[in-house]
Parts: C-alpha cells; structure tokens; sequence
C-alpha cells in the first residue's frame, strides 16, 4: 500500500528513434501492452507512425546531452532505434557520425541514467558468414566486403557491447535481419520494392538469398529483450533465409500482378560496378550500388534459437508480414 504521502513512480520507457520503422512499431507495442512510453525525435521528424498513440514527446537529437538526460529521467527502458542506413553514400562520414559518435553520446548519458535495461538495434550484417552452417552469435565475423556502411555498424555494436562489458550498461545487441511489414510510411528501401512489385512496377530485381522477419515480430523481441535479455549478449532476430524474389513474388500475387523476373548477381555486381565508377565522376550517390549488392551476396542463413532459448521469442512465417505490407501500400498509395 503506498501512504498518503509518497509518490508511486510509474516505470517509464523510452525509444529513440520512434519515428523510424522499427522504432515506430516498438512504441507501438510498449503502448497495447500498456507500458508509459516516452518518445525523443527531433523536431524535423514525420511523427505519421505514431500520431495516433498517447505518448511522451521530447524534442531533441543525439547529439544533445542535455536533450537526453531530460528524456532518460525517470525510465528505466531504452530501446536505441537510431540507425543511418544510407549504404549509397559517396562520402561515408554522416554514416559514422550518426551510427558510432552520435551512439556514443546516448551511452554516456544512458551510464548515469539507472536504467534496467538499454536495447540497441543492431544488424545481421555485423555477424559471420558460412555457405555450409547456419551462423550463430557466437561465430566470429569472417568477413569485411561490406564497404563503410558495415564497417560503422560493426563499430556501433562494438562500442554498445564494450560499455555493457566493460562499464556495467545493461545493455543487449539485437541482430535484426530486412524487416517487412505494415505502416512502412517513408518507406525503407526494401519496402518501396514490395510496394513497386504490388503495383505491377518491378520487372526485374538481383538474385540473392536473404534473412527476413516482420516488423511486428521484432518489435515484439525488442520488449522481450528489455525483460529477459542478458547484458553484455547479442540476439539474432530473424526468421528464415529465402530468396530475394520470394517476398516480390508474393506482393505481386497480392496485387494481382505478374512477380518481377530475377537477375544473375554476377551481372548485377559488374553492372553496379560500373555504375559505381561513372557516380564517382559526378560526384553522386548511386542507391543501388556495388558495397549494397555485395553485402546482400555474402548474408548466411543464421539460427534464431538463442533468441528462442533466452527470450522466449518466436517468429511468426513472414509472409504473413509481406501480405500486410503489400496491402499497406496499396491502400496507402505507396509506390
């Protein structure tokens, strides 16, 4: 029973990066599980995700000290959803900036917070590869053809690990493969290519082998990590390899229109290639380019069953997400 005179504190949580995809549909999932949530996106984000949830907004961005303690006062979660994913860019420094310095000042802040739990999204793209075994959390990363965008993703992961193994930050690494799904409202890239295969406006798409999961399932194992997670560990979030085309295939089928024909990776690696070097001259990016199409070509099929054993989660077949997706942005008018 709490006296007359005392304050009952009411755990809070609080997203970074809620106006995202995946950030989005954590708070979405932190407010029907009915968990007081705080929000922080800077003032020129599009909110369109969560509009419609009761939620705490704090204004403020990464890089502001002050802006974080005042959104880490009183929570006791914080799932990181910040990621720069711009694989495209010519000059690779906004990608370290935002995915490793502007990371570092969220920890500094968050090591004084006492928080219970911080949740950082990670990628499948920092783990190991194998054409024979399925990979695990354990295996050690083998591989580094993945061009800058990886390389500061691996730098992001190492540095959350380092502050968690080293100064005592509760924080766990979530290896989170392509998500699919509802309410993609900017859209991803990925997402744009089911929406154009449902609209009957992809004829031809690369051939290669990808891990997938829907987005609802992940946010779903971002809430079970913040309870169940052990600090210091990384967690694949995933549910299975297939195809490249197979998603395409069934947003075509959704739309009623003809699935796009696939393309050979060696022709798609030389042409990009080439495409790289004529981009250069021009001083532009090119958003289908070679580091984007090498790091799609070396992704391993992973076992998901740490994530199982230690968190209790378990995917939902992802085609019930690309249905969703197709379906949003055909009524959304997305393309």
């Amino acid at each position: 029973m709490v006296e007359d005179d005392e304050v009952q504190v009411v755990p809070k949580s609080l997203v970074i990066g809620a106006s995202g995809f995946l950030g989005s549909h954590v708070v979405r999932k932190l407010v029907e599980d009915g968990i007081s949530t705080r929000v922080m996106v800077r003032s020129t984000s599009s909110t369109k995700g969560i509009d419609d949830l009761d939620v705490e907004k704090v204004l403020g961005d990464i890089f502001d000290d002050d802006a974080l303690r005042t959104a880490m006062a009183g929570c006791d979660v914080v799932y990181y959803c910040v990621v720069d994913a711009r694989v495209f860019l010519r000059d690779p420094e906004p990608l370290f900036r935002t995915n490793v310095e502007g990371l570092r000042h969220v920890l500094n802040v968050a090591l004084d917070a006492g928080l219970r739990k911080f949740v950082f999204t990670s990628t499948a793209g920092t783990l190991a590869i194998s054409d024979d075994t399925l990979i695990t959390e354990d295996d050690e990363r083998n591989w580094d053809t993945g061009g800058p965008y990886i390389e500061a993703r691996v730098a992001a992961e190492d540095l959350v690990l380092e502050y968690a193994r080293e100064r005592g930050l509760p924080a766990v690494a979530m290896c989170v493969s392509t998500t699919y799904g509802p309410r993609d409202w900017q859209p991803t890239p990925h997402g744009r290519t089911i929406a154009q295969a449902a609209a009957g406006k992809l004829a031809f798409y690369p051939a290669y082998d990808a891990e997938i999961v829907g987005i609802e399932d992940t946010a779903r194992a971002m809430l079970l990590a913040a309870e169940r997670g052990r600090p210091g560990e990384r967690y694949i979030i995933s549910d299975r390899c297939l195809s490249s085309l197979y998603p395409l295939t069934i947003a075509a089928e959704v739309g009623g229109k003809r699935p796009p024909r696939a393309l050979p990776m060696p022709f798609v690696l030389s042409a990009t290639r080439a495409t790289d070097a004529l981009v250069r001259l021009v001083r532009g990016d090119m958003k289908l380019g070679y580091d984007a199409m090498r790091i799609a070509q070396a992704m391993s099929a992973l076992d998901h069953s740490k994530a199982e054993r230690e968190l209790g989660w378990k995917p939902t077949p992802v085609e019930e997400s690309i249905r969703s997706a197709a379906q949003f942005y055909a009524s959304e008018g997305i393309i």
